[in-house]
């Protein structure tokens, strides 16, 4: 998936950066050759058990593997809100006039905070008229762009935690 996610798309390349992807292609490359050598220890004679010890020591590095990228996930998801709005200060601002027409939303929390003008976001007195007094995070970025990526990081996560525990049990 990491290698299909790399193509050019807007909101994937906004939640997972490179190293996030690269991560995740190396963990398949490892979990691919976990599974060649699994193949090679079973064809073993009964009295060879190298190749089963060795599976035995790739499977713990595969382990660890899944459970350092995992917590890594896990842990950009508990502040979710605040690491995007790092995220969209940093980002070009063509990326954020086109999340801003995606979403049809004005800055990330506030309606001064990099909003870019034109669009949607056509002027300031315009973006002044979306503030909702009773729902701050109306026509504001951060509720969409949280509402894609909170889901998205959350399968990422429970399908390395789901790998790991599937795999300790079999």
């Amino acid at each position: 998936m990491s290698l299909v996610w790399k193509a050019p798309n807007l909101m994937i390349n906004f939640t997972m950066d490179a190293s996030e992807l690269t991560a995740g292609t190396a963990l398949g490359i490892m979990l691919l050759i976990t599974f060649a050598i699994s193949i090679f220890a079973i064809v073993q004679r009964n009295h060879v058990t190298g190749g089963l010890v060795l599976l035995n020591w790739v499977l713990i590095a595969d382990s660890i593997a899944v459970i350092v990228i995992g917590t890594y996930i896990w842990f950009s998801t508990l502040q979710e809100r605040n690491h995007y709005f790092g995220v969209w200060q940093s980002t070009t601002p063509d990326v954020r006039i086109q999340i801003q027409e995606k979403f049809q939303c004005c800055g990330y929390f506030l309606q001064n905070d990099t909003v870019e003008f034109t669009g949607f976001c056509a002027n300031k007195t315009f973006v002044d008229t979306l503030v909702n007094a009773t729902d701050p995070d109306q026509f504001r970025c951060v509720r969409p762009i949280t509402a894609f990526t909170d889901p998205m990081l959350n399968n990422i996560f429970s399908s390395t935690a789901s790998w790991q525990s599937s795999f300790a049990y079999s």
